[in-house]
């Protein structure tokens, strides 16, 4: 049978089970608004009087109280998985997203003072000359419009390379981020195992290297497997980044472009430090490796950009060479490059004649010499300058460029919005799921709490009445009498 004093130590049992159950309670509500903390519960399980039952060993006793064999992190790992992958996903689309976004911002269409309206101005400058073609005024207007569409050329090709090169800048910050946050997981995959193994809970530790872990899959598109020991070992596509306590360093191979210039005879490669390897990167690196590709999205738009600012020049300086100025001038070119020896013009080069801007009757304006040297015959006309206009509703003039890539922008800028609004609401659905089920909820936490306060109260109450039980047995029995 069980001893008399047995149930004192049940009644222990259960005031310190009950505090302990207070004290996790406790850290809950403390840490309700703790960004990453995943709530705990305290597992109970009964102590049996019977630890070695054998036909001579048996005991009447109820049992031996109750112990807490361990405090449970409430977490879904199959959701912690999920929300990795989505979250990489989500942060690919936001920058991506984001990009198209600016570039929309550097051309502004549509819009009265963008290039598509700029151009207009200038054949509308061309046509008033085609009516006026002897008059000097016209021609002054028209190269003012012709120095603000070179002007808006050079300043949109300059803004897609400061978006390159802020790009890039950023690419090298985020390596950084990266090595960082897995030498924080190998560490902390340390700190676990060593506490597992001695017996001790490392909640709070996993809650620090899950949210380290999220920061990677949001930065390189980073998963996870979770190890018999505790440890957890991190994957950039097929390679691994952490390996229980051992990690490996990415970065971006010196040498590697800066500017938009570069492209496409230097590239840029995130590359494993250690092999070489290039490295599958996902997130918010994977987009940015995408615009910083040859072939990516900036390289693109600027060689749209370039080609329509080589149609401009190509179109009017054609025209420009067979005409006449009213001077007699004859054989200049419109639009050039800063610099004579540039062997083609871009859109970040392009700028108007300054022979022209000098004197602006040497415009070419007709298609005969006013001045009628080597003819018995003086022409002037606006011939050139109406063929000048006409180019506006050219097909495959600078306009009809401009406007296709314009239209296609505007179509991959869309697409983007659209897929980052549906991925991040996956995203947010994956978050409610995983908080719902290890979130803090007060209303919960109050009940627990209320639990365990009359658990210890009764607790106490039972070690009170065992106690004047045990006075009543030792100080007062065998004094009948006396």
């Amino acid at each position: 049978m069980g001893s008399t004093f047995s149930g004192l130590n049940t009644a222990l049992t259960s005031l310190y089970a009950q505090r302990r159950g207070l004290d996790v309670t406790g850290q809950n509500i403390a840490n309700a608004s703790t960004e990453g903390y995943t709530r705990q519960r305290v597992v109970m399980h009964a102590q049996n009087a019977n630890l070695v039952p054998g036909i001579y060993s048996t005991t009447t006793a109820v049992g031996n109280g109750v112990t807490v064999s361990s405090v449970e992190r409430l977490r879904n790992g199959a959701l912690d998985q999920r929300s990795y992958t989505e979250h990489a996903n989500s942060s690919y689309h936001n920058e991506r997203a984001g990009a198209y976004t600016l570039i929309e911002d550097v051309f502004g269409e549509p819009s009265d003072t963008a290039l598509q309206a700029r151009l207009q101005d200038m054949w509308d400058g061309w046509n008033a000359i085609a009516s006026n073609p002897d008059k000097q005024a016209p021609k002054s207007a028209m190269l003012e419009q012709a120095v603000t569409v070179a002007t808006s050329l050079n300043d949109a090709a300059v803004q897609l390379d400061n978006q390159y090169k802020s790009t890039r800048a950023g690419l090298d910050t985020y390596v950084g981020e990266v090595n960082k946050a897995a030498e924080s997981i190998a560490k902390l995959n340390h700190e676990i195992v060593l506490a597992t193994q001695a017996g001790l809970q490392a909640n709070e530790l996993m809650d620090q290297r899950g949210q380290q872990m999220l920061k990677l899959s949001e930065l390189v598109g980073a998963t996870a497997t979770d190890l018999p020991n505790g440890a957890m070992s991190v994957y950039v596509g097929s390679a691994q980044l952490v390996s229980e306590f051992n990690t490996r360093e990415i970065w971006v191979e010196p040498g590697s472009a800066q500017k938009l210039q570069d492209l496409p005879d230097i590239e840029v490669n995130l590359k494993w430090k250690d092999t070489g390897a290039s490295v599958a990167a996902g997130g918010t690196m994977g987009a940015q490796m995408e615009l910083l590709d040859k072939d990516g999205t900036l390289r693109e738009i600027s060689t749209q950009l370039d080609l329509v600012a080589s149609t401009l020049a190509s179109d009017v300086n054609g025209k420009h060479r067979a005409g006449y100025g009213v001077d007699g001038s004859t054989g200049l070119d419109m639009f050039v490059p800063y610099e004579p020896a540039d062997p083609d013009i871009t859109a970040r080069n392009i700028r108007v004649n300054t022979d022209l801007l000098d004197n602006v009757d040497r415009v070419a304006v007709s298609s005969g010499d006013p001045l009628g040297v080597g003819t018995a015959t003086r022409v002037l006309n606006g011939t050139v300058a109406d063929e000048m206009s006409e180019l506006a509703s050219s097909r495959i003039g600078a306009d009809a460029t401009y406007q296709s890539l314009i239209g296609d922008l505007g179509v991959s800028s869309q697409s983007s919005i659209r897929r980052r609004d549906i991925q991040n609401a996956v995203t947010d659905q994956v978050d409610a799921a995983r908080d719902a089920e290890s979130g803090v909820n007060l209303d919960e936490e109050m009940t627990n709490l209320l639990t365990y306060q009359r658990g210890y109260e009764a607790a106490s109450r039972v070690l009170t009445t065992i106690d004047s039980m045990l006075d009543q047995l030792i100080n007062r029995t065998g004094l009948v009498g006396r």
